[in-house]
Formats: C-alpha cells, sequence, structure tokens
C-alpha cells in the first residue's frame, strides 16, 4: 500500500515521506495510529499546503545534526576490555558496546547508525568510527579500546611463592639425613689400617731381641 507519513516514523522514513508498505503494516500500524495516510489525490494536495511547515522543521534537524557532529567529533570514548598480552581482545567491540558507551557520555545513537571499522574491533588500540547522523550528515567518532587489569597474574605470582614453601620446608630434612648416613664411612676405615702397623713395628723388636740372648750363650 502507498502511504504519506504524516509524523517522522523510526525506521520507515520522515513527516511527508511517500512509502510503500505491506497492506497488513498499514492498515494494523500506520493507519489506526494516525502515522501515515493513504495516498491519493486528497492527502497529497493536504502534504502540499504543508510542504513549507515540513521543510522548516527538516532544516531544524539539519542544524541540530550539525551541532551534534561537532559536539561527537569533539569526542574520545574510552572502551576498557579483557585483553591478551598480544593487545588480542577477549571478545570484540560491537556496535553495541560503543553506542552503551556514548550513552553514559549523554549521547543516545542507535546501534544500526554505528558503523564500525570490519564486523567489530578486536585488538586495542584507537579506531575511528562512523555514525550516520541526518540525512547524508556523519560524525567521527575516535574510540579508544583500553585492556582491562585482570588481577589473576598477580594471584598467580603470590601464589607462588607458597607453592615453593613445601619443598623447601623438605628440604632441611634431606640435608640433615645425609650426614647420618654418610659419617660411618670415613671413620671405619682408619681402624682397620693401624691394626698392621702395630704388628710391623712389633716385629722388629722381636728381632732385636735375639741377637741379644747369642753372646750371653758363650
Amino acid at each position: 500500500m502507498k502511504v504519506i507519513l504524516n509524523v517522522d516514523v523510526k525506521s520507515l522514513g520522515e513527516e511527508g515521506d511517500v512509502k510503500n508498505v505491506a497492506n497488513g503494516y498499514a492498515r494494523n500500524f500506520l493507519l489506526p495510529r494516525n502515522l501515515a495516510v493513504p495516498y491519493n489525490e486528497a492527502t497529497v494536495a493536504m502534504f502540499e499546503a504543508r510542504k513549507a511547515e515540513i521543510e522548516a522543521r527538516k532544516e531544524q534537524k539539519r542544524q541540530d545534526s550539525a551541532s551534534l557532529k561537532d559536539k561527537l567529533e569533539a569526542l574520545t570514548l574510552e572502551v576498557v576490555m579483557p585483553a591478551g598480552a598480544n593487545g588480542k581482545l577477549y571478545g570484540a567491540v560491537s556496535a553495541h558496546v560503543v553506542s552503551e558507551a556514548l550513552a553514559k557520555q549523554g549521547f543516545e545513537i542507535e546501534r544500526k547508525r554505528i558503523e564500525l571499522p570490519g564486523a567489530a574491533i578486536k585488538s586495542v588500540g584507537t579506531f575511528k568510527v562512523v555514525i550516520k547522523l541526518y540525512e547524508a550528515q556523519t560524525a567521527e567518532v575516535h574510540v579508544n579500546v583500553k585492556a582491562q587489569n585482570i588481577e589473576a597474574p598477580a594471584e598467580e605470582k603470590a601464589a607462588k611463592p607458597s607453592k615453593n614453601r613445601a619443598p623447601k620446608s623438605g628440604a632441611p630434612k634431606a640435608e640433615a639425613a645425609a650426614p647420618v648416613e654418610a659419617a660411618p664411612a670415613p671413620e671405619a676405615a682408619p681402624a682397620v689400617e693401624e691394626a698392621p702397623a702395630e704388628a710391623q713395628e712389633a716385629a722388629p723388636a722381636a728381632d732385636d731381641a735375639a741377637p741379644a740372648e747369642t753372646p750371653a750363650a758363650e
């Protein structure tokens, strides 16, 4: 069905636009809510009379859009996401994420009006995001994607000493036991070697006594 929009309709068009829509959409939604009127000679003449008024409103929208463009382009959005050491994000910065970041700054921008470099941003860095404004106007917003500070590595560092403490506490026990096992071996060896030395000293003494008895016999 061919209709003329009576007011601005989100995702469809502006006041005074002529649109072809499904019959059910027109009869069940647009016409009952007075959002549009059927296209015919009477409605065309009515909108011709309102043409200057409609154009004045469009000009105001252009001015508002230009003001919004200046504000957006003066803005640098910061988005913090979990990332690895190589700068790759655990996830991605989507149009939805950018829309939420803009909302925090006071700008209500629909996701479909946000164009990202590629399907999504998947690494840390600064990127230009294009936002579609009124008619052909666009704004470029700088989005600075930063890595989130993850506390897990610090906890792991704190946990490492506790893991090393167990071997350290057991090590002295092993060191204390080692001297007990090694001590008997070197002490036993000298005792065995001293006995033959005494025997050798006794043998010469017996030899010296024998010649002393021979002159006494003569």
